[in-house]
């Protein structure tokens, strides 16, 4: 396993020129969590300028990055589609559909508690040609085989044609295991792996 090297930089996110400080092009994903020093609304206020200013530098660099962001506020998800960020994490709402999950299935416990620990199985998107010959007509239950037969569970794809359309983005999960199903070498496989 190869040990991960973190950097720490103070800047205020919703300056403009302090981002652009950060070098933000150089990374491949990028994570933008909630200041939980403001009330929720004005920190959300803030996720969303920062979201703007991420995918403004993303479209001048012209090299894209993914983000994912933390909101407080549900209803600000709607909002936040316009700055075009890859997912959203509703931080309470989060917690309280994971507890409403174990409430109704206790063997979800193990699940959860792989998934939620820093040495369990995590999501990836990896290369789809590890899993399919890109361009070659299959069906997602050989990608199913082809992750299983590597120790890991096939939960989708995402294409890299859609990366920048709301509101899927290219991500599709738990496909017709049946149907055609044709992907390219930038396309990704979304999985649970180990690494």
């Amino acid at each position: 396993m190869s040990a991960a090297t973190m950097g720490f930089t103070r800047c205020d996110p919703t300056d403009r020129a302090a981002l652009e400080t950060l070098d933000v092009g150089s990374y491949q994903h990028v994570i933008v969590l909630s200041d939980d020093t403001y009330e929720p609304q004005h920190a959300d206020a803030r996720t969303l300028v920062t979201l703007l200013h991420l995918r403004d530098m993303e479209e001048r660099i012209g090299d894209p990055y993914s983000i994912v962001s933390e909101i407080n506020d549900e209803s600000n998800r709607e909002v936040a589609q316009v700055t075009k960020a890859d997912d959203f994490v509703v931080g309470a709402r989060l917690i309280s559909l994971l507890l409403t999950q174990l409430t109704e299935n206790h063997d979800l416990r193990d699940v959860f508690a792989n998934l939620l620990d820093p040495t369990g199985s995590e999501i990836y998107l990896k290369p789809a040609g590890d899993y399919l010959l890109p361009g070659a007509s299959a069906n997602f239950a050989t990608v199913i085989e082809a992750a299983r037969m590597r120790g890991q569970t096939a939960l989708g794809y995402r294409r890299r044609d859609g990366f920048h359309r709301p509101p899927g983005y290219g991500v599709v999960l738990n496909p017709d295991k049946a149907a055609p199903l044709t992907l390219s070498a930038d396309d990704r496989v979304i999985v649970l792996a180990e690494e």
